[in-house]
């Protein structure tokens, strides 16, 4: 089953990746083998993962995660609804008619809001989230 998971460094900070075998992926992580931003802050714990249907899923909501603040991140660990609905909303009125894709959207895509907003809810509305599996 594939998975997005956020693991917290030795540093505090956070690193955000999608695998298809999530036991393997820690263990590589752990041993200096995964990304050179974890290798670079060893010890490393898991402390959020999603269970996807598919990897393209996982991936997608991994990038979707990776452009979020780390505050966001922290709500979405703690399960925090309500504390992500309000950091989701629009604070830039410049950017209000951008979705909130972080690097999951070319920039130049041609899309305006509501076709991306169409686009986003067609490609989660396959994608379970659940904090099955979480590692505390």
């Amino acid at each position: 089953m594939p998975y997005m998971y956020i693991l917290e460094c030795a540093d505090g900070s956070y690193y955000t990746g999608s695998t298809k075998d999530l036991d393997r992926r820690l263990w590589e992580h752990q041993n200096g083998l995964g990304a050179n931003h974890t290798a670079k802050r060893l010890p490393v714990k898991l402390v959020y993962c999603e269970e996807c249907d598919r990897i393209d899923d996982a991936f997608y909501r991994e990038k979707q995660v990776q452009g979020w603040s780390r505050k966001k991140k922290e709500a979405l660990m703690a399960g925090d609804t309500n504390q992500l609905h309000l950091l989701a909303e629009c604070k830039n009125e410049t950017n209000c008619g951008n979705v909130g894709f972080g690097s999951a959207q070319p920039t130049g895509s041609g899309l305006d809001s509501e076709q991306a907003t169409e686009n986003l809810t067609r490609s989660l509305s396959g994608v379970e989230t659940s904090t099955k599996g979480m590692v505390e």
